[in-house]
């Protein structure tokens, strides 16, 4: 493989993770106009009507989708549909710009198939995000990733999760309560049940159109804390779960940068997200619609996502390390899927496991 083999190496021995990131984002961004989306539709898109999702009054084409935390401020937002992707989250977004935490933030953890980031929702602000999504139409659905300014108190949490909603209602085909970074100073203490109440309430009421609200969690909850957040799913009436973030767990690793604080991503978090996504649908019936996260690198992680129970997957981790020929080959591998259990529609395999 040309990525694994040949460009990966390069781009990990000599360029530093975040300035790689930087780049590849200002690079895409040049793509998204033809001709140059058009021969990336050609390399790197794959289409078979099958894997279309129908869920929220909104069609993805196909069900993978880039997570938050890749393209934060919306750099290539216009891009991401011509390299196969069926959904795009932007963000996290918080209302207020901010720089984040001191470099160095982002570790290539190469040995195990992972990253470690303490990024801390670097993010040039609602204000100037909905100006950015404003310039560009998009063709796949778009999320938005909401979470807190690091300047603003937590009991203040709630007005602050509003204004960037209300800011970029218009531009959001649906959107996320991330309360579940571990880069933020106290931020998962609103995943407990007041402070998430509040916030949920906040936006719920601002919600006119009734569009599409999820609550983003962590891999290290227990099974209590998580159906404690599923109540509040359910009492809120949130179209659904993204399962999960990154963890603060380090078991097994050997990397060098293993040690590094921040929230760890790619293959370690693979098991454990699949398990969270397995419990929410059983412990909803499968009526609370879920995004699962975590360690997708091939189409053997995509599928165990959904036939654990998600509708749709996002990739961010996997992606850096299989290169853009990725979501071709995840896409190619769920149209062998459903050739070989005789599905007619990914939707038939969701939850199928269980």
């Amino acid at each position: 493989m040309v990525w694994r083999g040949l460009i990966r190496p390069v781009v990990f021995k000599t360029t530093d993770p975040e300035e790689a990131h930087r780049r590849s984002l200002d690079l895409l961004a040049r793509f998204a106009a033809r001709p140059g989306a058009g021969v990336l539709r050609r390399m790197f898109c794959f289409d078979d009507p099958r894997l279309a999702v129908e869920l929220w009054g909104l069609r993805f084409a196909n069900p993978v989708g880039v997570a938050a935390g890749f393209d934060k401020n919306a750099t290539a937002v216009a891009t991401w549909e011509h390299l196969g992707f069926g959904l795009v989250e932007v963000g996290t977004v918080t209302r207020h710009a901010q720089e984040g935490n001191p470099r160095p933030r982002l570790f290539r953890l190469a040995e195990d198939e992972a990253v470690i980031n303490r990024l801390g929702f670097n993010n040039m602000g609602a204000d100037r995000m909905a100006e950015q999504l404003g310039r560009h139409k998009v063709g796949i659905p778009v999320g938005i990733n909401l979470g807190k300014s690091k300047l603003t108190p937590l009991e203040e949490a709630s007005a602050d999760y509003l204004y960037s909603f209300q800011k970029l209602y218009a531009y959001g085909d649906y959107f996320v309560v991330n309360v579940s970074s571990p880069n933020t100073p106290g931020l998962r203490e609103l995943q407990r049940s007041k402070p998430l109440a509040e916030i949920l309430a906040s936006l719920q009421a601002a919600n006119s159109l009734n569009k599409p609200l999820l609550v983003k969690i962590a891999p290290d909850l227990d099974w209590q804390e998580i159906d404690t957040v599923l109540e509040m799913a359910m009492r809120y009436r949130l179209a659904g779960v993204i399962a999960t973030n990154t963890t603060i767990g380090r078991e097994g690793l050997v990397s060098t940068y293993r040690h590094e604080a921040g929230g760890l991503s790619g293959a370690p978090l693979r098991e454990r997200s699949t398990e969270v996504v397995a419990h929410i649908y059983r412990e909803t019936a499968g009526r609370l619609p879920i995004i699962g996260v975590g360690g997708i690198f091939n189409a053997e992680d995509a599928w165990a996502k959904i036939t654990s129970g998600a509708s749709l997957v996002q990739v961010y981790t996997g992606w850096v390390y299989e290169g853009p020929w990725m979501v071709r080959r995840i896409l190619e591998g769920l149209s062998r899927k459903l050739d070989n259990h005789g599905f007619d529609t990914i939707a038939q395999a969701v939850g199928c496991e269980l």
